[in-house]
């Protein structure tokens, strides 16, 4: 059939029903027209039949057929990336196999792109990351643009899916590190608090914390958990963190370390900008260069391998600004236990 498209579902669009899909490629696409095309076949999911409410999954190929009163979005051939930006991607691989590929992603780098933010971000520079692929490999999570850390990539749409599950179904262990403003108390704790979309004039993706008797009340609000360990302290002033997001809510991390009171440092969008905390206080910001970046890297993910049934055990260096900022403290990496949440 002639104008029919074949699209990928984007790392971070599965867990959703086909119907919802499609009207977010296609806006002005009726309900009407999905279900009678799924009926008729012309919509399917990997080659196969699939009804309006089949939830698509990261890196699934759905046929899509012209759609009358929706011209198709225009065809983007993509560009090889610059050179020294394929250099800079492929430098910050960390680890890969014939399935997946690790990154350490760098701070500012965007996953995926966004108003703005043109090509030069991870998923618009995998060209560059195929090694002798024919087909470029597919993000199966996000970091924020100014998180560093382990970031993976499935090498095909089959990694991708089983990748997309271990995530969905919370078997795969991620570790953050981060410096927070004050000093949480106790020591070891769990954050439960749901998050909704804020909302309002140039909220942008800020989330709100909504307490965790209250998340059912609450419109479009979601359950979120974050398991926490303190690790080293800076006096009352600021504290090095490991937290553990048992969930994976936008913002989750930085948003419920703010609500607690200790937001993360030089996080701008949930600690008050460059409020200076004096100790055990509100503010992201404790004065000097290192409160001009955030401090929240990805330091480890651990999960079985999805072809290999191996463990995969992957670990990221710290970026610059935060290495510097951990040489200022005295503090050292291999002091503190890889993961304090083992056993719990």
């Amino acid at each position: 059939m002639a104008g029919v498209q074949i699209r990928q579902v984007g790392a971070d669009e599965g867990e959703q029903r086909l119907d919802r899909w499609l009207k977010r490629q296609f806006p002005q696409i009726t309900q009407g027209l999905i279900e009678k095309a799924c009926r008729k076949g012309e919509i399917r999911v990997d080659g196969g039949r699939v009804k309006a409410s089949t939830r698509v999954e990261a890196g699934q190929n759905v046929r899509i057929p012209p759609l009358p009163g929706n011209e198709p979005a225009p065809v983007v051939v993509k560009a090889e990336p610059r050179t020294e930006d394929a250099e800079m991607i492929q430098q910050a691989v960390i680890w890969k196999d014939q399935h997946i590929i690790a990154l350490n992603k760098p701070p500012g780098l965007p996953s995926q792109g966004g108003s703005g933010q043109g090509a030069r971000h991870v998923d618009g520079l995998a060209e560059a990351l195929c090694f002798g692929y024919k087909e470029r490999p597919v993000l199966v999570h996000r970091l924020d643009k100014d998180t560093s850390g382990v970031l993976l990539l499935a090498r095909t749409s089959r990694v991708a899916r089983r990748l997309a599950e271990a995530f969905r179904e919370r078997s795969a262990r991620k570790i953050y590190w981060a410096l927070v403003a004050g000093v949480p108390s106790p020591a070891m704790g769990t954050i439960r608090y749901g998050l909704v979309k804020a909302g309002g004039r140039g909220a942008g993706e800020k989330m709100r914390c909504i307490h965790p008797g209250e998340v059912d009340q609450v419109d479009g609000a979601k359950r979120a958990t974050t398991d926490y360990a303190v690790l080293e302290r800076l006096g009352g002033r600021a504290a090095w963190v490991a937290l553990s997001p048992i969930t994976g809510r936008t913002h989750q991390l930085r948003a419920h370390m703010a609500e607690i009171g200790h937001p993360i440092i030089g996080d701008g969008k949930y600690g008050g900008g460059a409020q200076e905390n004096l100790g055990d206080g509100w503010g992201a910001g404790i004065g000097g260069e290192v409160s001009r970046k955030l401090h929240l890297h990805a330091r480890s993910l651990r999960l079985v391998h999805p072809i290999t049934g191996g463990l995969l055990d992957l670990t990221a260096p710290l970026p610059a600004h935060m290495a510097a900022t951990w040489a200022l403290f005295n503090w050292r990496e291999g002091d503190v236990p890889a993961d304090p949440f083992e056993g719990d």
